[in-house]
């Protein structure tokens, strides 16, 4: 029986979900590493997963949500440096969001682990984020 040889190539969205993208990372594990340092990482792993779509949108929220977030704390720093006495309750503020950050961020990597990297919104704040990150994502090419 002779072999036939196949010269037939898969594009990106036929490969598998596991298979290495091209920094040598799987999709999940992109996905994950998204979140890992917050905004900072989204940023590397939109433009390493710019042929994976659902790499990127996870890259996109990460952006959107740690930037949103590193801003509100900003803000709440000033503000509650600014009014004195009155500046603890802005300071209370900013360690309530942070902690929320915290959940957010130990979730969105489980999710990311669990859903083998496709494409999941944020707990808690996807329905507010992933329109932006729709957006963002999208405008890279």
């Amino acid at each position: 029986m002779a072999g036939v040889a196949c010269t037939c190539r898969m594009t990106s969205s036929q490969l598998p979900s596991n298979q290495p993208q091209s920094a040598g990372l799987d999709k999940k594990t992109s996905a994950i590493l998204s979140y890992a340092l917050g905004w900072l990482t989204g940023m590397i792993f939109l433009f390493v997963g710019k042929n994976d779509p659902d790499v990127k949108f996870h890259a996109a929220q990460s952006i959107v949500f740690f930037g949103a977030v590193s801003v509100l704390n900003v803000v709440l720093s000033i503000v509650g440096s600014l009014l004195g006495a009155l500046g603890i309750i802005f300071s209370l503020a900013g360690l309530v969001l942070g902690v929320f950050a915290l959940v957010v961020w130990i979730m969105a990597m489980v999710q990311a682990n669990n859903s083998g990297g496709v494409r999941a919104e944020l707990p808690l704040v996807g329905k507010f984020v992933a329109p932006f990150a729709d957006q963002l994502a999208g405008s890279v090419k």
